[in-house]
């Protein structure tokens, strides 16, 4: 009778894996991290699983509700259960291709309910929903889903063309609807400060004139008093062909020709005159009947 010696074998499983212990091809065990006996050749390490988080990237064209095709992007990060090791490698022979098909499932049966702002805002409940369909999928498979995100949501590049232009012009229209509030409010201080400077320059020649009328009744008043045999009607004279010679050199510097002789002097000095007269026997009047 003869007998047949096998011998030991050492397998050496990295940090964080976990390795699969086939027996003549039939299961015998999972061995963890370390040196681990194996009696070869009946025995063999024919796997090894990584037990570390891993991402797989899924790229999902859809459309809204509004006939608007995106492409969405979704990142799936999810780790093999080490008391589950068994179902990660004997239940699926593509773990990817399993979460793939059901992340298409869950965009692809949401997105079309959701217009294309709506989808923007709701990309947390997108990704809610997938890394629930996922969970309760995959944990029967050794598999736990840690989460879920979606990276992009990409319409086409028409779109987000027409999609800015809309926001240039809506910013536009507000920027005019501003320009010309401005431009209201700076006609309307210009109106006020022109009103203002028209009353003050009203109120400045007011009392230039009220100046100059009670310097000549000074000036009548004071040579009349000085100058014995004086009488106003002179000092009127003299101080109205005074004004005179100062308006024709104010006139002459701006090239103006006005008829000057001794006739026009002495038929301005009688008008002057007159209205003077005029003006005092009415103020005379009037301070009687008072």
């Amino acid at each position: 009778m003869s007998t047949w010696d096998g011998c030991f074998c050492l397998q050496c499983i990295r940090e964080k894996e976990v390795g699969v212990v086939e027996d003549l091809g039939q299961f015998k065990r999972l061995v963890g991290e370390g040196p681990s006996c194996i009696f070869w050749p009946l025995q063999s390490v024919v796997g090894r699983l990584s037990l570390r988080v891993q991402q797989l990237d899924v790229l999902c064209e859809t459309k809204t509700k509004d006939n608007v095709f995106v492409q969405v992007g979704v990142a799936v990060q999810y780790k093999v259960v080490t008391e589950s090791a068994y179902d990660a490698w004997y239940r699926l022979t593509s773990p990817t291709s399993q979460i793939e098909a059901y992340v298409y499932d869950v965009i692809r049966s949401t997105i079309p309910r959701l217009e294309l702002d709506a989808a923007f805002e709701s990309k947390d409940d997108i990704a809610h929903a997938v890394l629930e369909q996922l969970q309760n999928v995959m944990k029967d498979y050794g598999y736990s889903i840690v989460n879920t995100l979606v990276t992009d949501l990409a319409p086409d590049s028409k779109v987000k063309a027409s999609m800015n232009e809309i926001n240039a012009a809506r910013r536009l229209k507000e920027a005019a609807s501003h320009q010309a509030e401005a431009d209201k409010v700076r006609q309307v201080k210009n109106a006020e400060a022109e009103a203002e400077a028209r009353y003050l320059s009203g109120l400045g020649v007011a009392r230039q004139r009220k100046a100059i009328v009670q310097g000549l009744q000074a000036s009548v008043s004071e040579f009349s008093e000085e100058v014995g045999g004086a009488k106003p009607k002179d000092v009127m004279d003299i101080l109205l062909l005074s004004q005179y010679f100062d308006t024709l050199s104010v006139v002459g510097a701006n090239s103006l020709i006005l008829e000057h002789d001794p006739a026009t002097v002495a038929g301005l000095q009688r008008q002057v005159g007159a209205s003077f007269m005029t003006g005092g026997l009415e103020g005379g009047k009037r301070d009687l009947l008072s």
